[in-house]
């Protein structure tokens, strides 16, 4: 396991211990860059259907991401988490 992998580890640990609840672009970020760094391109997934809304929210702000490479979205997931937690 990489040093990144180690942090991306551990944000995800981090992030759980939050005591107030992220924004909704804040999660939206989170969710995105997870995705990103573990799954791929969003093209890959399964698109949800027209009324899941929040679903179809966390598609497209997965798709925007299209071309970043896992060790960026990873770093981009850190950054956020380390700004979420004021450090």
């Amino acid at each position: 396991m990489t040093d990144l992998d180690e942090q991306f580890a551990k944000a995800q640990a981090d992030v759980k211990t939050l005591t107030t609840r992220p924004s909704n672009d804040d999660l939206l970020e989170l969710y995105a860059t997870f995705k990103q760094a573990t799954v791929g391109e969003a093209a890959n997934a399964k698109k949800p259907g027209r009324f899941d809304f929040v679903g179809k929210a966390k598609y497209d702000a997965w798709a925007k991401l299209a071309g970043l490479s896992a060790d960026d979205a990873k770093q981009r997931y850190l950054a956020t988490v380390q700004r979420l937690l004021g450090r």
